[in-house]
């Protein structure tokens, strides 16, 4: 947006706010089922996006305030509310404390809070950071919870659990602004944290890029519409270095459905339904949606909920299996063509540092496994370890190499000879170079495999050279040609005199 336009923006944004004010809704009865922790959970917490309490739009509070009686009225004991992002309307003091005095008494054990664009921008950004860290620190200290936070991105952990949550370093109309210094402090908090193999839950307001629907969630065809912005690249890859990483979004204001969940490579993607505007695009629109959360050994269930009605909605479920497997090796990843069938054997190493038991896995293989090529291994997982991820691992069988016979010299060219190599192989490489460690090699490829001689010409006038050689075979991988070498051949030494 240009500069001109979203100063109008914020005019008119602050011009409502000021000529505008409605009281908050009374509270309300509650008529629902109220809600109890999944058997045998870990850890239970609510997750809530976009509550959006606004000073002149009273129907969204109305919906804040019939939820958080939905959670006041839980027989188990909720040991977070997560709220990701645009908390309120406008970011002010007026709307903070209306959406304090709504949650505060809901018997949560801690407030996860995170900031997203309306909570920031039409406020200055020191002004917008130091009503937000207050809010949260208000909520927590009065249930007792030890969260205490002075900037936007902060880490807490809760019952073993750890919660990173992103907060925009700059001020900005609809993305957020994730500094250099904010993406280091992530990929540390999430090295530090995803050794166990627990689940991690990052807190982000804003989605990535060509996720949940985007853009067409958001009503545009610029893919950077919706998203969290420029840093959305840099953000997904830090994440996906890690295992069992759990991204928890809202701002798109999209109920329950097909955009809720998203697994984006490791990266498990949560888009939250709003809790207080009005959701769409999805399968499940109605207010005051939301989910409880029940966190397992094993498993992650995001239970999707009506907390206006107190009610949940099972058939919108997000189940996320956890990967308990630390490590994946197999005996071999390469061997030789020999015309013999290869059959690597693999081993598993779960978090504890325990080797997993062969009964708790199936390991397929493809068929063949004879001829040169890339073979894909799969394991999947029964028993105790019932639900783990499917494990893909690779191994290759490469050609037979080969061995130079003759390397002679004549003025400024080399001839070079070498054995033949014609069974599953397709043709030859060679390398030469002035250094013994192949620095700046040039390479020559054959590619008929019966012929055994190349001469190289344009050569230097008194340098040694050194030469190697090997073979490959074309095959197809994944529908794509790709070219699979032998190890080279023990490199041979010529001197070329003119």
């Amino acid at each position: 947006m240009k500069t001109s336009a979203k100063k109008l923006s914020v005019f008119i944004i602050s011009a409502i706010l000021i000529v505008t004010s409605i009281m908050a809704p009374a509270s309300i009865s509650y008529a629902g089922v109220p809600i109890t922790a999944g058997n045998g959970s870990l850890l239970t917490f609510a997750a809530w996006g976009d509550p959006q309490v606004s000073t002149y739009i009273s129907s969204r509070e109305k919906n804040v305030v019939s939820a958080a009686n939905d959670l006041k009225n839980a027989q188990s004991k909720i040991d977070a509310l997560v709220l990701a992002g645009d908390i309120t309307e406008n970011g002010s003091l007026s709307e903070y404390n209306s959406i304090y005095n709504d949650i505060v008494d809901t018997g949560v054990g801690s407030f996860i809070t995170a900031t997203g664009n309306h909570d920031i921008r039409i406020v200055d950004y020191s002004e917008a950071v130091n009503s937000f860290t207050s809010f949260t620190n208000k909520l927590n200290s009065a249930v007792g919870s030890t969260l205490f936070i002075d900037s936007l991105h902060y880490s807490y952990t809760v019952k073993g659990y750890k919660f990173i949550v992103l907060g925009s370093d700059e001020t900005q109309l609809e993305e957020a602004v994730i500094s250099n210094s904010q993406l280091n402090w992530l990929d540390s908090q999430l090295a530090s944290s995803t050794n166990e193999g627990k689940p991690v839950f990052v807190i982000m307001h804003q989605v990535l890029k060509n996720t949940h629907g985007l853009p067409n969630t958001w009503g545009s065809s610029d893919e950077s519409a919706g998203t969290v912005g420029a840093q959305s690249d840099k953000i997904q890859s830090i994440l996906n270095k890690y295992k069992n990483v759990i991204l928890i979004t809202g701002h798109l204001h999209t109920g329950f459905g097909s955009y809720s969940y998203q697994k984006i490579d490791n990266i498990h993607s949560v888009n939250l339904p709003s809790i207080g505007v009005d959701n769409e695009s999805g399968a499940y629109n109605e207010n005051g949606l939301g989910y409880i959360t029940d966190v397992y050994n094993n498993k992650v269930v995001f239970r999707a909920r009506n907390f206006n009605q107190g009610i949940f909605v099972p058939e919108y479920d997000i189940t996320i299996n956890l990967d308990r497997v630390q490590t994946f090796s197999l005996s071999s990843e390469s061997y030789t063509y020999n015309g013999k069938a290869k059959k690597p054997s693999v081993k598993l190493i779960d978090f504890n540092g325990s080797k997993i038991s062969s009964s708790n896995y199936n390991v397929t293989y493809p068929s063949g496994r004879k001829n040169v090529g890339e073979y894909k291994i799969k394991i999947r997982f029964k028993n105790a370890y019932a639900g783990n991820p499917v494990i893909y691992k690779t191994f290759v069988i490469k050609p037979k190499g080969t061995s130079i016979t003759s390397l002679t010299s004549s003025g400024k060219k080399i001839t070079v000879k070498w054995k033949k190599q014609s069974t599953q192989t397709s043709g030859y490489q060679i390398e030469y170079s002035t250094s013994s460690k192949f620095k700046n090699a040039k390479v020559s490829t054959i590619s008929k495999n019966s012929k055994t001689s190349k001469v190289i010409s344009n050569l230097k006038s008194n340098k040694k050279y050194f030469v190697r050689v090997r073979t490959y075979k074309t095959v197809k991988v994944n529908g794509k040609s790709k070219k699979i070498y032998s190890s080279w051949s023990k490199a041979k030494a010529i001197s070329v005199k003119k």
